[in-house]
């Protein structure tokens, strides 16, 4: 015999569905929607993206879309949205779905603090606003790529920051964060055995120590990724792993290299406690 509490736990391991709906990319309302979501890790989420519903056709489109899910599911679908034309969020707003609508929640109280209408015009978070803090960020990611593990360093001059550390510790995809989302100039320089065993910075670094961050990362995590690049090479063989986090951690400690533990943290937070713990003043990124 089937019990109430029996009915729930299974209730609860059915996806809900949810959808990011938005009039351009749909990362605003991706961003935000996940990270309220990430609340309630004990349920399971099955998400659909809705993005550029720019036009009436769209937006009974994507309602049609949202209302055929609701009927075939055992949950109302959340509606996660960020549409400011008040005609397409009427209709989405009709749909058979729980509504959490950004722009209702935060535009109006803006308005009335502010003491001023706000422009209601699509597109202005993710568009090219503004040309000039859009190139910004376009260079700092070609100087992210130019300047990647330790490709080229006649351009280290120009950087804001200098990621170092061993092979496969984050350096790279942090370099391309920094630069998309902050607009800073980021190279990196992959620490090698050789170098590490020397128990100082290469030649070609010291110059630039006020620009030197490090990643650090433990042996076992190393490991995992490295068997995932090279499986069963002494590469990245635990044994391998481990002598040089032990290498890299004394080489920090003798610089005094400002560094970050990676193991176990995104590449947001990453690339933000960069900026954090080196004061980096940079750029606005809208």
């Amino acid at each position: 015999m089937t019990n109430a509490s029996d009915n729930i736990v299974s209730n609860m391991d059915i996806p809900r569905p949810v959808f990011f709906v938005s009039d351009r990319t749909g990362i605003t309302a991706e961003s935000l929607g996940h990270a309220l979501l990430t609340q309630f890790s004990s349920m399971n989420f099955e998400h659909h993206s809705l993005p550029f519903i720019n036009s009436e056709e769209k937006a009974i489109s994507a309602a049609d879309t949202i209302n055929q899910i609701a009927q075939t599911s055992q949950h109302q679908p959340l509606v996660f949205s960020t549409i400011i034309n008040d005609v397409y969020r009427k209709i989405i707003g009709n749909t058979n779905s729980h509504l959490i609508d950004f722009f209702d929640a935060f535009i109006n109280p803006l308005e009335i603090e502010l003491c001023t209408k706000s422009s209601h015009a699509e597109g202005l978070s993710h568009g090219i606003s503004n040309e000039r803090v859009y190139m910004t960020r376009m260079d700092a990611v070609n100087y992210a790529l130019k300047n990647d593990d330790g490709i080229s360093t006649k351009e280290y001059k120009d950087a804001d920051v200098i990621l170092i550390g061993v092979s496969r510790s984050g350096k790279t995809p942090t370099c391309l964060y920094l630069a998309m989302q902050f607009g800073l100039r980021a190279a990196n320089y992959p620490l090698t055995e050789f170098d590490m065993t020397k128990g100082n910075l290469p030649k070609i670094l010291q110059p630039y120590r006020n620009k030197l961050f490090g990643l650090m990362i433990n042996a076992e995590r190393l490991h995992a990724i490295r068997e995932i690049r090279r499986p069963d090479s002494e590469y990245s063989s635990l044994v391998q792993c481990q002598k040089e986090t032990r290498l890299i951690n004394s080489l920090f400690d003798v610089e005094n290299i400002r560094r970050i533990d990676s193991s176990h943290i995104s590449v947001e937070e990453i690339a933000t406690s960069i900026i954090q713990l080196m004061k980096i003043n940079r750029p606005p990124i809208y």
